[in-house]
């Protein structure tokens, strides 16, 4: 099965060429395609060719990513370090895609091809959106909390220039979705994203709360924001304060 990742994609690092360079000859966009094709492989999946030109258009608009907003309520500490940060994020419009395959790593793979795939051309304006970081990965635990659910929500939010009046996904899986504001408690965490790391700091970050009674217990988000040849990349788990 085809994986490919918002962390494989944000960062080339000496991979990324200038905006302003001449286009990549057929050479160079088939070494960055082996390139990606090693990374896939280390992963035991299989890079479909489909992505070779999302791939150049990715690497090449990768050095312009628009931060979602949001605005920070509070910050906890210990040991003169943030364990934990509280954070308002406004309502916006995002382009979200939902899949449920066996493992977690599958279904924001599968998911997130398809959203590259949007962003880069296949939409009504027929143009490269831009980059948004992070990438929300919306995921649902069984009600004793020690399994993630199959079904897993791959969320991109629209640039600003698009919120007003978002261009339409060719992909009929793909919804352009408004949310409503969203108040969340988030950590950071690095390394890799899997079932056991996420399960790790969920616990974690529950350990730091304490009792809390209105945050959710069933639906948790995983912010991605970098690519996974950063040895201890960043990530965060975020908790959802309840609005009722």
């Amino acid at each position: 099965m085809a994986r490919i990742t918002l962390e494989e994609l944000n960062e080339m690092d000496d991979e990324i060429p200038d905006e302003e360079e001449e286009p990549m000859d057929g050479e160079e966009q088939n070494r960055l395609f082996s390139h990606w094709e090693t990374i896939a492989s280390t992963h035991q999946v299989t890079l479909p060719q489909a992505m070779a030109g999302p791939i150049v258009q990715m690497t090449r608009h990768n050095r312009s990513r628009e931060p979602v907003p949001y605005a920070t309520l509070s910050k906890h500490e210990k040991c003169e370090e943030i364990t934990y940060e509280e954070r308002l994020y406004p309502a916006g419009k995002w382009a979200c895609i939902t899949k449920g395959e066996p493992k977690y790593e599958q279904s924001i793979s599968m998911g997130f091809m398809k959203l590259i795939r949007y962003i880069c051309k296949e939409n009504s304006v027929g143009c490269h959106l831009g980059m948004t970081v992070p990438v929300i990965n919306e995921i649902h635990l069984n009600k004793e909390g020690t399994e993630l659910l199959p079904e897993v929500i791959t969320a991109y939010y629209l640039p600003e220039e698009f919120q007003l009046n978002p261009p339409l996904p060719l992909d009929p899986e793909i919804q352009i979705i408004e949310r409503a504001p969203l108040q969340a408690i988030t950590r950071v965490f690095y390394g890799t994203t899997n079932e056991e790391t996420i399960l790790r700091e969920i616990h974690l970050l529950w350990e730091l709360l304490g009792s809390a009674d209105n945050v959710l217990r069933e639906i948790y988000m995983v912010a991605a924001y970098e690519n996974p040849g950063v040895p201890n990349r960043r990530n965060e788990i975020w908790f959802i304060r309840r609005t009722d």
